[in-house]
């Protein structure tokens, strides 16, 4: 699996890149960043732990997209100012959505099945 690591690397690269141009774009319906969002993070987790398995992979980015999503119903001052930089914005969101969730769910699932039929990775 660890030669794998360079190509999930470039992916997880173009997957930002569109994910930023999504939202550059009125043509392009928000939730498909979000889709893209979690697409990237299951490519990040995937990069990082290499290793381990699809189910793992799938479950861990799920868990952390969630924690992300959920913690926009959290309002305090200096989180909110956090998220009104750039960077806090791309990676916390503004505000909670049950399409968020859905948009997550659908993108990391849609990537493991991907990854299974590609890879033929076992659980």
């Amino acid at each position: 699996m660890k030669k794998y690591r360079p190509y999930y690397f470039i992916l997880l690269l173009l997957i930002i890149f569109m994910g930023i141009m999504s939202r550059k774009t009125d043509l392009i319906p928000l939730y498909i960043g979000d889709f893209l969002y979690a697409v990237m993070m299951y490519v990040f987790i995937r990069t990082l732990l290499i290793e381990k398995k699809s189910i793992q992979i799938m479950i861990t980015s799920l868990l952390i997209c969630y924690a992300i999503e959920f913690s926009q119903l959290y309002q305090a001052i200096w989180i909110n100012e956090l998220r009104n930089t750039l960077a806090g914005r791309y990676t916390l969101g503004q505000g909670f959505l049950w399409s968020d969730i859905l948009a997550y769910t659908l993108g990391i699932s849609l990537t493991f099945m991907i990854e299974r039929m590609l890879l033929k990775h076992k659980f």
